[in-house]
């Protein structure tokens, strides 16, 4: 893949979101690369996924990047921030459209959760390198 091929999606309602959920499956999150910035009203994350739109060949993975706007609060369920180095493994994400806000639900495979309140739903996810081949320790963190 070249640079141009690289992942870039927004979401701005649950359909779109639906869209970058499934780019993401078993995405790995290390509970360190989360972050939510009160003063930007932003939670972002770091993740590598897998990249399985490369036609032909085998799947590769890629770090990327997403993150959301508008963002009231973040709470988490399972995940203790004090383990940075923890890895959780996305199942999926959705969103739950309010009266009064969004709250966008990441699911991981071991039951945490993190649930991000947003007024408006406004995601990014974008790949930041080219897809490369796993390294034969990667894919054994993999199973």
């Amino acid at each position: 893949m070249t640079a141009s091929a690289r992942l870039k999606l927004r979401a701005e309602d649950a359909g779109d979101l639906a869209v970058i959920s499934t780019c993401l499956e078993d995405a790995v999150f290390a509970v360190g690369e989360m972050a939510f910035e009160p003063a930007d009203n932003r939670f972002a994350a770091i993740v590598v996924r897998r990249c399985r739109e490369a036609a032909g060949g085998p799947a590769g993975q890629a770090k990327a990047a997403i993150h959301f706007d508008d963002v009231q609060a973040v709470r988490l369920r399972g995940i203790d921030r004090a383990e940075p180095a923890r890895l959780l493994r996305l199942a999926g994400m959705f969103a739950e459209p309010g009266r009064a806000a969004t709250v966008v639900r990441l699911l991981f495979q071991d039951g945490g959760e993190v649930w991000i309140e947003t007024g408006h739903l406004s995601c990014l996810f974008q790949d930041l390198e080219e897809p490369r081949q796993a390294s034969p320790g990667e894919r054994e963190r993999e199973t």
